[in-house]
């Protein structure tokens, strides 16, 4: 399966493709590198992110995980760039609790991709994030989109 590394402002950013789909984002660099298509589309679309000239992604992405983590995954989706919502918000909208959602973000295996950076807290406090610096991470991409955090 092919890998792409980058270099982003959270740190590196390895890429896998697997049949023509996106399926993982790690916070990492790897020792191997495939340079495909697909693989330089994702880096050309994440870099633009990162510049601030591109809100919506547009990829074929195919995250391994659950039926119910899927359905969570594509809740996240649909939250506007530079929005946010809270866990309770999209448990209701999917017939759940709230700490289920957060159980799904966590194994979000594409985060800012799948954007999980834009959950938060009932009262607006940010918790809980997978990326290469936890907290300060989502806060950065949260940022990024012009949410206030503070």
């Amino acid at each position: 399966m092919p890998c792409l590394s980058l270099q982003s402002p959270l740190g590196p950013m390895t890429l896998t493709e697997i049949d023509g789909t996106v399926t993982s984002l790690e916070w990492r660099w790897s020792k191997t590198q495939e340079e495909t298509g697909l693989l330089t589309l994702v880096r050309d679309q994440l870099t633009d992110y990162f510049d601030g000239r591109l809100t919506d992604f547009s990829l074929p992405l195919a995250p391994l995980g659950t039926a119910f983590q899927h359905r969570v995954w594509l809740a996240l989706c649909d939250i506007p760039y530079g929005e946010v919502r809270s866990y309770g918000e999209i448990a209701k909208g999917l017939k759940t609790g709230p700490r289920a959602v957060g159980a799904a973000c966590a194994r979000n295996p594409l985060p800012v991709l799948i954007p999980c950076h834009r959950i938060v807290a009932a009262n607006g406090a940010l918790t809980g994030y997978t990326g290469a610096d936890g907290l300060a991470s989502k806060e950065f991409l949260l940022n990024l989109e012009g949410v206030k955090t503070h």
